[in-house]
């Protein structure tokens, strides 16, 4: 049997042979359909865990409020109690120290300068406060 052909005989063809093309695509799929159930699927969540000990009471916030007078003065406060700026770091690292939840919230006034409230917020840093968050003057605690 004879082939017709359009080409020379001794001439390069120029089609595509897609065999191999093919066989390559095919490893593929077999190679991601036995790796595909393997792979994580979601996001990895912390979620809450329940109290072994449900009487125990959760601990009251530690709230560090910065008042201004009228006169330009400042005055601190930790949980309604006066304190003031020097002494304010040693109060708190005694009462984290006692502690197992590290927690202070910044209240301040709303006109205060932004220097004041990061002046109070790095003493609770330093006095080992592992979270801090502000409180606006709507929030209620």
């Amino acid at each position: 049997m004879a082939f017709e052909n359009d080409h020379a005989s001794g001439q390069l063809w120029g089609d595509i042979n897609v065999t191999p093309m093919i066989d390559v695509l095919l490893v593929l799929l077999v190679i991601f359909m036995v790796i595909a159930p393997v792979m994580p699927h979601g996001l990895e969540a912390a979620l809450p865990q329940r109290s072994m000990n449900p009487n125990v009471k959760p601990e009251n916030p530690i709230v560090v409020q910065i008042i201004s007078a009228r006169d330009g003065f400042v005055s601190y406060k930790i949980n309604q109690e006066s304190v003031s700026i020097e002494e304010l770091g040693s109060r708190l690292s005694s009462i984290f120290s006692v502690r197992a939840e590290r927690v202070m919230f910044v209240k301040a006034d709303d006109h205060l300068s932004f220097a004041t409230i990061a002046r109070v917020v790095d003493i609770g840093k330093g006095a080992g406060a592992n979270q801090i968050g502000l409180l606006t003057s709507r929030d209620k605690l």
